[in-house]
């Protein structure tokens, strides 16, 4: 049941751009500010069990619902995509300066012995998925004061699909680089 939070977590952050966009167009942004109240708890739940980074996340939707709360304004809710940009950033930095990699460890379920090679190519893909979350990160954050469409479509359409185009075109070079490279 570990991976459940997980989950959930994983289905509001993707769906928060659109919900924090109805909130804000039908209810305002006092409404808006509770939405990082579910993720919180989730996080909060995690930390609880044990895993460190929840705490972290945890602290941070504390800090975006005190600020966006207190501010009565809506750009600390809008910072959560910012933030969960940075965190995955710091993720991906820290696998690569404490290996395996994140793109090793996810390689290695499916190719527990993977050479030498393999190690040093998810190396380099942990690396462009580091400067990935960094630019979205910068992109995201100069959404946060635009009008709320704009927001909106960035954080809750172009990012994912930017993300996925990225996904799609690592898979499909990774497939042609195996095939030239006999290891």
């Amino acid at each position: 049941m570990q991976w459940l939070p997980r989950i959930a977590i994983g289905l509001l952050s993707v769906g928060y751009p659109v919900a924090v966009y109805l909130t804000l167009q039908h209810a305002g942004t006092s409404a808006a500010v509770w939405l990082l109240v579910p993720i919180g708890i989730l996080h909060g739940a995690r930390a609880l069990r044990g895993q460190r980074s929840g705490w972290w996340w945890l602290t941070a939707c504390v800090v975006l619902t005190a600020w966006s709360w207190f501010q009565q304004s809506v750009v600390g809710v809008k910072f959560y995509p910012v933030v969960m940009s940075l965190g995955l950033l710091a993720v991906f930095v820290w696998s690569l300066v404490f290996p395996p990699t994140v793109i090793e460890r996810l390689a290695r379920l499916k190719e527990p012995e993977l050479p030498p090679s393999g190690v040093a190519y998810t190396r380099q893909v942990t690396w462009l998925w580091c400067g990935f979350f960094l630019i979205n990160a910068v992109i995201a954050s100069a959404t946060v004061y635009a009008q709320d469409w704009v927001w909106t479509l960035y954080n809750g359409f172009i990012s994912y699909l930017l993300m996925g185009l990225l996904f799609l075109g690592e898979w499909l070079f990774r497939h042609y680089y195996r095939s030239q490279h006999d290891d």
